[in-house]
């Protein structure tokens, strides 16, 4: 399973960096294209920060910050090997998401942003959303279905059989 997982992220990462070419050839000449009027468009942004830009200009930080968790999850993927697949999906969403934006901080110093929906003021990017998704399906993960959110109890009864 930890392999398929990295083989997904690349994948994942992949088509991020192939969407943001596209993105940088043709949206950033015009800036913003209207999909769904008054809801959903395509806008062209360099995001020099973080989530909704902050933290801007903090570019080698967020590489070595980005780098060191996506070792971490791949480690304790080997490591720990979790039977869950939840945790496998959710770290291929990490792990994608995580190296498409790693790649633009490092080419560029800007991750390049561009969907853009009216309820949700900052503009985005596919591996922002896999990022987001992952994490929320590891959060769920770690609460409901991980030995560590099992009781002492349950522990005891699962170590004992």
């Amino acid at each position: 399973m930890p392999i398929l997982a990295l083989i997904i992220g690349a994948a994942l990462a992949a088509l991020d960096q192939i969407i943001k070419y596209f993105v940088s050839v043709y949206l950033q000449p015009v800036g913003s294209v209207s999909i769904i009027n008054n809801l959903f468009k395509l806008t062209y942004v360099e995001n020099r920060g973080v989530a909704f830009g902050m933290l801007s200009d903090m570019r080698w930080f967020f590489v070595v910050l980005t780098s060191v968790l996506i070792i971490c999850i791949i480690v304790f993927m080997f490591k720990k090997r979790p039977q869950n697949k939840m945790f496998y999906i959710a770290s291929a969403l990490i792990i994608g998401g995580g190296i498409g934006n790693l790649i633009d901080r490092v080419f560029y110093g800007y991750v390049i942003d561009y969907l853009s929906i009216s309820f949700f003021p900052p503009v985005c990017n596919f591996a922002d959303y896999c990022i987001t998704v992952g994490t929320v399906l590891l959060l769920i993960y770690v609460l409901f279905f991980s030995s560590y959110s099992k009781s002492g109890k349950e522990r005891s009864i699962e170590s004992n059989d």
